[in-house]
């Protein structure tokens, strides 16, 4: 089986009538890691939650597929089956709901009827995963991020990516508010993802999450679109440099585009 394709082409988004993605080009493969990075208000959470179906962003030209099929005519749940994932900057808490029971009901949506996981093969996937991600059984049982901590709602954010394993999956700043040590669990649960039928893509300030997975493309956003694209040793001299000298390359005074949400 061919590895998946995330291919986004002239993608224009707006919030509230204002333009904040103008023309962003992006192509993402089975087996790659791609980081996006960039000063803030340039559109990266905004890319994240258009892929997604987010209704507070509107698509006013451009395309997005996934395998040759169209994205935009998707609704939310369709994305999620068709092998997308969003590892979101501020998680949901849903009370009432086990990470257990919202688990194994996640991986029988996307399968087919009659075709559901069986009780013992989810326990067994995930006390697995859950051992490798340093998290005790006690989150199996716990409310879906309710009380947890801001590295325990990452971490957990990576169990589902884990459990689900998607296609494609788009992680929106996973490193916000992590020390050192959950940060490269996080990062370890990223790796052991890494394979030709998963491609990922990394929204993130900062060059620290990339020292634990190294991209194999790094996409710098200003204004709303990639200006530059290159390899890891891109995000090492924007940790080094800032982006004042990509500006002055480019030409670029003001990189600012409006919130990001």
């Amino acid at each position: 089986m061919a590895a998946s394709t995330l291919k986004i082409e002239n993608l224009h988004v707006s919030i509230e009538g204002k333009e904040i993605l103008k023309g962003l080009n992006l192509e993402i493969n089975g087996g790659e890691i791609h980081a996006v990075m960039g000063p803030n208000g340039t559109g990266k959470s905004t890319l994240a939650s258009a892929i997604m179906g987010h209704p507070k962003y509107e698509i006013t030209e451009g395309s997005v597929f996934l395998d040759n099929e169209d994205v935009l005519e998707m609704e939310v749940d369709e994305r999620a089956k068709a092998g997308l994932f969003l590892a979101m900057q501020y998680p949901s808490e849903v009370s009432g709901v086990t990470n257990a029971d919202f688990l194994r009901s996640a991986i029988n949506a996307r399968r087919e009827e009659g075709d559901e996981i069986s009780l013992m093969k989810f326990i067994k996937t995930l006390d697995k995963k859950m051992a490798e991600l340093d998290m005790g059984e006690e989150f199996a049982q716990r409310y879906l991020n309710e009380g947890f901590s801001g590295g325990e709602k990452k971490r957990n954010e990576i169990l589902q990516l884990m459990m689900l394993e998607p296609k494609i999956a788009v992680l929106d700043e996973i490193d916000s508010g992590l020390d050192i040590d959950a940060l490269k669990v996080v990062s370890k649960g990223v790796n052991a993802m890494r394979s030709d039928d998963f491609g990922c893509l990394i929204i993130t300030h900062y060059q620290r999450l990339l020292n634990y997975i190294t991209p194999d493309k790094v996409h710098v956003m200003m204004q709303g679109r990639i200006v530059k694209s290159g390899g890891a040793e891109l995000a090492q001299r924007l940790e080094a440099e800032g982006y004042d000298w990509i500006k002055e390359e480019l030409g670029i005074k003001d990189e600012t585009v409006g919130q990001e949400a």
